[in-house]
């Protein structure tokens, strides 16, 4: 049997060339404005599948360059339909790449047989369920209760907080900063911790002049303290079941 990760990494790097890195704009707005009448729209889906012949490197192989192409070719043209090109319609036409460059991928490997019991394994597995779970709740209830939590001083920094946040940034950045302190735990790399309070000690509290500003970093300084509490609280409790 051919290496499998080998043949994986092959397809994911003729995809990345195709799309990230000999694209260039002007191929991008062409397609925009001309759709499926876009001669770039079809240079572009030959390019995905030539160099998904290039990589594998085996004549034999030659359908699957086919198979890339015209799945390539399709899924641009109906994001090509949408007149936004958001973050839903990146992630969701790059998840479609990936999902037939996957398809491709087992049959290469005829891995279709063991779809069924790798995941049977995952969903069987302590580690992985821990693993999922502490994610999860660190990303989502995790976040509400904090919320809930500190809903009695919202009201007093909700105009500051307004006038001088962007739109649902802190939401974000105690989601990102909870995912990067159960890391940290699930790895071992406690001292990355400090840094990242540091870090974020910085960037938040760096210009605090205007009036109520210290309300605002007292309010925040409560969310992250908790964020970073609870957080630090299931990653130990996930390693204890996990590891």
């Amino acid at each position: 049997m051919e290496n499998s990760t080998l043949i994986l990494l092959q397809l994911l790097l003729a995809h990345i060339v195709t799309d990230f890195v000999i694209q260039p704009t002007k191929w991008v707005n062409h397609k925009r404005k001309y759709k499926g009448k876009s001669k770039f729209l079809y240079l572009h889906a030959f390019i995905a599948g030539f160099l998904t012949f290039l990589f594998l490197s085996e004549l034999k192989w030659w359908y699957i360059a086919v198979f890339i192409g015209i799945t390539h070719f399709l899924i641009d043209l109906w994001k090509l339909q949408f007149k936004k090109d958001n973050l839903k319609m990146f992630v969701s036409d790059q998840l479609l790449h990936l999902l037939f460059i996957l398809l491709a991928w087992l049959f290469l490997i005829a891995g279709f047989q063991k779809v069924l019991p790798f995941i049977s394994n995952l969903i069987s597995s302590e580690t992985i369920l821990a693993l999922v779970i502490g994610y999860l709740i660190i990303i989502f209830p995790t976040g509400f209760l904090i919320g809930k939590a500190t809903k009695r001083w919202q009201n007093e920094v909700q105009d500051d907080l307004k006038k001088n946040s962007l739109d649902a940034a802190g939401r974000y950045i105690g989601i990102f900063e909870r995912i990067l302190v159960l890391t940290f735990i699930l790895t071992t790399n406690f001292s990355a911790i400090g840094f990242l309070i540091a870090a974020k000690s910085i960037l938040r509290f760096s210009d605090k002049s205007e009036t109520g500003a210290r309300k605002q970093t007292e309010y925040v300084l409560i969310g992250t303290l908790m964020s970073f509490t609870i957080t630090i609280m299931i990653g130990f409790l996930v390693r204890h079941m996990a590891f």
